[in-house]
């Protein structure tokens, strides 16, 4: 299969379709589940699939090393190519990592101001003409309405879109009536999209908390997330 066709195909195209097109530049979608159950799979899913349309991106880890980053985009890589029959998929491969970035932040010791003028200086300084931003391993709790303010006016300011991962707990309360997990009710009308990931027997279930302007209230999105290959992909 030729890139352009895998990318028509790709599940994410389930995504945009049902959340009336996905994130647009200069604003910000989550991705929120328990530890361990596949935030940094789907965001690099969702990452490698904007690579796949020519599209560059900066992936900024709060993680103490950046490798298991860099095997999660190879690992996702390899399974979408040999899945789908990529053709030139080592031309590919080299194609996409050079539109891509990782970069690293100690988050006890980088102040979201310092993020943001690293992640300027790599934009404007530094030639690198992003489309989306990956924000891996923040905790959002510390966030508030003028944090908030201010990555909204950043990802205006540079167009990007911005996807985050939200680490929920066990012991949080519950959601509250429009399906907003406790941890992010703060942020939450900050947000043009919410997904929820939601672990069942033998796969992991993406639901839609919030769609711009409405809140679907959990809304089954018909995708899923396969834990041997961590693809995103349709329901079969």
């Amino acid at each position: 299969m030729v890139k352009e066709e895998l990318v028509k195909r790709s599940p994410l195209r389930i995504l945009e379709r049902s959340t009336h097109g996905g994130l647009n530049p200069g604003s910000i979608g989550v991705i929120a589940s328990r530890k361990g159950v596949g935030k940094t799979a789907c965001l690099v899913h969702i990452a490698t699939d904007s690579l796949f349309q020519g599209q560059h991106v900066i992936h900024v880890s709060f993680a103490g090393k950046t490798d298991h980053i860099i095997s999660w985009y190879e690992d996702i890589f390899k399974e979408i190519a040999t899945r789908q029959n990529l053709q030139n998929a080592m031309e590919v491969h080299d194609e996409v990592i050079e539109r891509r970035v990782i970069m690293n932040f100690n988050e006890k010791g980088s102040s979201l101001e310092q993020v943001f003028r690293s992640l300027r200086a790599m934009v404007t300084d530094g030639g690198f003409s992003a489309d989306m931003i990956v924000i891996d391993g923040l905790d959002l709790t510390s966030l508030n309405t003028e944090s908030m303010d201010v990555l909204h006016n950043f990802a205006r300011e540079l167009g990007v879109t911005v996807w985050i991962s939200a680490t929920l707990r066990r012991e949080d309360p519950e959601p509250d009536e429009r399906g907003v997990p406790h941890r992010l009710k703060h942020i939450s009308d900050d947000l043009s999209l919410l997904i929820t990931l939601t672990p069942e027997q033998n796969h992991v279930t993406l639901r839609l908390v919030k769609d711009h302007e409405t809140y679907p209230g959990g809304q089954d999105l018909h995708l899923r997330l396969d834990p041997a290959t961590m693809l995103i992909l349709e329901d079969q």
